[in-house]
C-alpha cells in the first residue's frame, strides 16, 4: 500500500504493545477523530431538527398503516428528509476519508499478520496463469536457507518453495528471486522476532508469473465463543462501541 508507512514515525512506538491494545487505542483515537470532525463540520442545529422530522414521519406512518395513500406521502417526504440529513453527513466523510485510509493501511500492513521468526520454516508460493508449464527455480540470497530443491514443478498453476533464514530485511538486491524460462521476479522477505512483515502478497508484471505470496498467519486478537476474529472485525466491534459512547458524550445528532 502506499500510505503504509506514513505513519510509522508516530505509531511506530504502539507496536511494543500487545496487538489487542494497539487496536483499541487506534479505534478509540479514529472513532473520536471521526466524532469531532463530524460535530464541528455539520450544522448540528438543523440535524437535530431533521433528526426530529425523520421521527416523526416514522410515528405518522405507524399511525397511517390503514390509509396506503396517506403513508405513501408521509415516506416521501421522509425520504426527502432522509437525504438532506445523509448529504449533511457526507460532509464530514469527506474531511475523513484520506486520513482513514493512511491509518487503515498501518494497520494492515503492521496488525494483520504474525511475524516469520528466525529459523522457522515458511513457505513462498508462485502463482503463474493458464499457460506456464515446466519448473520454476528460486534464488535465495545469503542468510536465507533453502529446505528442498531450489526446483519445483508447476502444479495447478502454482509452485511453492520452503524456506528459512536468519532474522534480517531481505528487500531489493536481497529479495528472493524467481526465475521460469527467461523471466525473473522478486519477492521481499522480513524474518523478525518483532511486530514486522512484508507484504504477504505481491502481484508481478510479468507474461506468465502473476504473483508471489508468504504463508504468515493471519493474527486474531479476540476470540469470541469459538469465533476468532482479525484486524478489521475488532476494529468494527471497537468502533461502533467507542462512536456509540462518544456520539452520547458529544451529543452528536
Amino acid at each position: 500500500m502506499v500510505f503504509e508507512t506514513l505513519l510509522d514515525p508516530v505509531l511506530g512506538p504502539l507496536l511494543r504493545l500487545p496487538p489487542l491494545l494497539i487496536m483499541l487505542i487506534l479505534s478509540f483515537i479514529v472513532s473520536l477523530m471521526i466524532t469531532l470532525i463530524y460535530k464541528y463540520t455539520t450544522d448540528q442545529s438543523l440535524m437535530k431538527s431533521l433528526k426530529e422530522e425523520i421521527k416523526e414521519f416514522q410515528r405518522q406512518t405507524k399511525e397511517l398503516k390503514h390509509d396506503p395513500s396517506k403513508m405513501m406521502e408521509v415516506q416521501k417526504k421522509a425520504m426527502q428528509t432522509n437525504m438532506k440529513y445523509m448529504m449533511q453527513s457526507l460532509k464530514s466523510t469527506l474531511y475523513t476519508f484520506i486520513p482513514i485510509i493512511i491509518i487503515f493501511s498501518w494497520m494492515s500492513a503492521n496488525l494483520a499478520y504474525e511475524p516469520l521468526a528466525p529459523g522457522k520454516e515458511f513457505i513462498l508460493s508462485v502463482s503463474f496463469d493458464d499457460t506456464a508449464s515446466g519448473t520454476a527455480k528460486i534464488v535465495v540470497p545469503e542468510g536465507i536457507t533453502l529446505v528442498g530443491n531450489d526446483t519445483q514443478e508447476i502444479a495447478n498453476h502454482q509452485a511453492s518453495f520452503v524456506v528459512k533464514g536468519d532474522e534480517g530485511e531481505y528487500i531489493n538486491e536481497k529479495a528472493l528471486k524467481i526465475e521460469y524460462k527467461e523471466q525473473t521476479a522478486f519477492k521481499s522477505v522480513i524474518i523478525t522476532n518483532g511486530p514486522k512483515y512484508a507484504p504477504t502478497i505481491e502481484s508481478v508484471k510479468s507474461s506468465n508469473i502473476k504473483s508471489i505470496w508468504l504463508n504468515n498467519e493471519p493474527v486474531k486478537l479476540l476470540n469470541i465463543f469459538g469465533w476468532k476474529i482479525g484486524w478489521l472485525g475488532t476494529y468494527i466491534i471497537f468502533s461502533i462501541a467507542f462512536s456509540l459512547g462518544l456520539r452520547k458524550l458529544f451529543k452528536i445528532y
